[in-house]
């Protein structure tokens, strides 16, 4: 394993740490948690089942950050460059699956 190989791991890990830190909060939090920076969550009155609403958003948030750590791990098998492009991937397009998990789980536990 090169040293450019370990830097980049140490750096992923780094990276994905507080991402997976925020699933685990979210997951056990009494209270409604949020997904957009800078927009207020919801009110507790407003959410049908708080602890699913809250325990699937933060299961969204693990998903990801393990999600970006196993894409790097499976791209290091093929070179630096796959696993690049996987992550990359990852980024974008776990960015806008979970933009639309959050939008599903609103439609699912916010009161009409």
């Amino acid at each position: 394993m090169s040293a450019e190989t370990i830097v980049s791991a140490v750096i992923v890990l780094i990276c994905m740490s507080p991402i997976i830190v925020i699933g685990i909060v979210q997951y056990g939090s009494e209270v409604p948690v949020g997904f957009w920076a800078g927009k207020k969550p919801p009110r507790k009155e407003q959410i049908t089942d708080v602890k699913a609403y809250n325990r699937k958003h933060g299961l969204m948030w693990i998903s990801y950050g393990a999600g970006f750590v196993l894409c790097f791990v499976c791209g290091l098998s093929f070179g630096e460059l796959v696993a690049a492009y996987l992550c990359m991937a990852e980024v974008f397009g776990g960015l806008l699956g979970m933009a639309a998990y959050h939008n599903r789980l609103n439609r699912l536990y916010y009161r009409e």
